[in-house]
């Protein structure tokens, strides 16, 4: 049983991002008032507030949670062109602490972009810690904090200039392949070509080389999300524009792969769904890949999940009222 619980979450214009921590436990928000609130799950199952701050001179457009290991550590994104590092301190405010506020610092502000960054993600944890941007101009930036101890240090390792502009990107998880990102533009022009890179990591070369454009793809990306890869022989991967698409992405390999260092695949649409009649703003996958949460322009949350034989079916509808 869907249970809708509505929280005031007293931002004072749109809010453009919810983000989850690793645990579930924690939530992030993040608005057009420049702010960002953290929100922990009290014992009662409340959301409760613990945190609120300006954090930048713009729209924050996304925010997005570390890995726990590397300690309570979130990373923002806006219009005013930079991306930034917060870190949670604890004991260093003691009035606010002893309120039930957390204390968050900012460690580190990225301002290599000349344009709106659109999206911040973090690495997988076996990457170490890594962050990626994307920005308006199409530029993805990858970073790297060369200790995790000092997170005020961060390096720009690549650039990967996309050609279109960007709106979102999404790392693999998969600790099995070569480092890989999909990034999405929401470049409304049909004849800019696909709307989707592949982007792989070069050992050889020791620099990001696009390996694949889903031509397929040929109306704005809002949101993009790889699967967590648990044992498959493939990759999944969700993209949110006018409708739900989950594309399979098979890793083939050949001889030419072997010696360029570069992945080929082949590239088969697993579903394509329309049941939101509108844009889809997000899509987001469960802890094991096997279920996929969308929403849209038609306020309801749709779950997908496939068969044994792999056909792709709706299985919930949540809508905002509980309905």
């Amino acid at each position: 049983m869907f249970v809708a619980r509505s929280i005031s979450a007293e931002h004072k214009d749109l809010i453009h991002d919810v983000s989850y921590d690793f645990h579930g436990r924690r939530m992030a928000t993040c608005s057009s008032d420049q702010t960002i609130k953290v929100w922990d799950l009290t014992d009662d199952g409340e959301w409760q507030c613990t945190a609120s701050w300006k954090t930048h001179s713009g729209s924050v457009w996304k925010v997005t949670w570390a890995h726990p290991e590397f300690g309570q550590v979130l990373a923002s994104c806006s219009f005013d062109r930079t991306a930034a590092v917060w870190e949670e301190v604890v004991g260093e405010s003691l009035a606010s602490t002893q309120r039930g506020q957390s204390h968050w610092v900012k460690r580190a502000n990225l301002v290599d972009s000349r344009t709106s960054v659109t999206d911040v993600k973090f690495g997988p944890k076996h990457m170490g810690l890594q962050l990626a941007t994307c920005s308006a101009d199409g530029v993805v930036r990858i970073y790297e904090a060369p200790d995790v101890m000092n997170l005020s240090q961060w390096s720009l390792q690549h650039e990967i200039n996309t050609k279109l502009s960007c709106s979102c990107l999404s790392w693999n998880p998969s600790r099995l392949h070569l480092p890989m990102l999909a990034v999405g533009s929401d470049d409304t022009n049909p004849s800019a070509g696909g709307k989707v890179q592949i982007y792989e990591y070069n050992d050889n070369i020791r620099s990001w080389q696009k390996v694949e454009t889903l031509m397929a793809i040929t109306d704005a990306v809002h949101h993009i999300s790889f699967a967590p890869n648990l044992g498959r022989s493939y990759h999944l991967l969700a993209i949110a524009t006018k409708d739900v698409r989950i594309i399979t992405l098979r890793c083939l390999r050949s001889v030419q792969s072997v010696k360029s260092g570069m992945s080929k695949f082949e590239i088969r649409q697993a579903a394509q769904f329309d049941e939101h009649s509108s844009q889809v703003w997000r899509v987001s996958w469960n802890i094991t890949g096997t279920v996929l949460a969308s929403s849209g322009d038609d306020g309801c949350v749709r779950l997908w999940k496939a068969n044994y034989l792999d056909n792709w079916k709706c299985i919930s509808v949540l809508r905002g009222d509980g309905s």
